[in-house]
């Protein structure tokens, strides 16, 4: 079976104006920060588009299917939930300085689990964007404190201009902020806890500054500086090129001008493909979909090869 979603589309303060025709919606919203393509996030989840199984949740796909969908060893580790949450991401404005905990913190702080992610930066346009992405410089946690405090802490933060391709992996730990212009897909763990670091004095929709987790953000922060956090990987055509490994996924880059097939009958997982540039179409047991820029797909882990034909870059990833 050959899974889609429907979108949660996510307005924000920060949202641009790409996600909508990006994905080829039908839809007239302004803002659109954030469309969450595959999600098992508690009253965040999202729906199957059309098929046998149209309407239901991807954790009520889970509970019916278990190991068939996500894997023997996932379902054991994860349960009923899905461990992934995908998204497409458009920031018109800076992003909060954050940080996300790692499991381990996450749990001292009583929340389920915590959150490492990973960046795919998609084309801009004409914009020029940057993000921030670790330390460049070493901080004790007092000092991190009050460089918030005096508003100085994006000093102490290694900024990089971002170009279509760049991929930044971000740990548990790791401060981070997606700059104005960035357009990226984004995967990581099923969790929702992020804690604010620094929101440049902006105000909400009310007038009020938005709350800051200046407290918890020092509990989770990892102050190892590196000398760099862009990923680095050769770009090349017809030839998958894996750029994150880690124990919560395992993400490759595919540039297709000629078809491939995908062999998964060792892989005791879920496949998440997700199409970020041209357009082709996929086949998996005997069925065929279409496959295009925006569009994301879940394979269950019963899937054992895929063809996928056409010109078309996507992100595969399972755990």
């Amino acid at each position: 079976m050959i899974y889609k979603f429907n979108p949660l589309l996510k307005q924000t303060l920060w949202g641009g104006s790409r996600i909508i025709p990006f994905k080829q919606l039908d839809a007239h919203l302004d803002n659109v920060g954030e469309s969450w393509e595959i999600s098992g996030v508690k009253d965040n989840e999202t729906t199957v588009a059309s098929g046998p199984d149209r309407g239901k949740t991807l954790n009520e796909l889970v509970r019916q299917y278990k190991a068939h969908l996500v894997g023997a060893e996932n379902y054991q580790r994860f349960g009923d939930e899905f461990p992934l949450l995908i998204k497409f991401i458009d920031a018109e404005r800076d992003l909060s300085i954050q940080v996300h905990p790692n499991d381990e913190v996450a749990h001292r702080q009583g929340k389920e689990r915590g959150k490492t992610e990973m960046w795919y930066c998609l084309d801009s346009g004409d914009s020029q964007p940057m993000l921030y992405c670790g330390l460049k410089q070493q901080l004790s946690p007092e000092q991190y404190k009050q460089m918030v405090a005096d508003d100085t802490i994006t000093d102490a933060l290694a900024r990089y201009e971002v170009h279509e391709g760049d991929v930044f992996f971000i740990p548990a730990g790791r401060i981070h902020a997606i700059g104005a212009g960035c357009f990226v897909a984004e995967i990581q763990q099923t969790s929702d806890v992020t804690y604010r670091i620094y929101d440049f004095k902006r105000r909400d929709k009310d007038g009020n500054f938005r709350q800051l987790h200046t407290k918890e953000a020092a509990e989770s922060i990892d102050y190892t500086v590196l000398d760099n956090y862009r990923t680095a990987y050769l770009p090349q055509q017809d030839v998958p090129q894996q750029v994150v490994q880690c124990p919560y996924f395992t993400t490759a880059v595919y540039d297709l001008t000629e078809p491939m097939l995908l062999d998964y009958s060792e892989l005791d997982s879920f496949i998440i493909i997700i199409c970020v540039k041209g357009k082709g179409t996929l086949t998996a047991d005997g069925e065929q979909t279409e496959l295009q820029a925006g569009e994301t797909i879940l394979l269950p882990a019963s899937t054992q090869e895929v063809k996928v034909e056409g010109q078309v870059k996507f992100l595969e990833t399972f755990v």
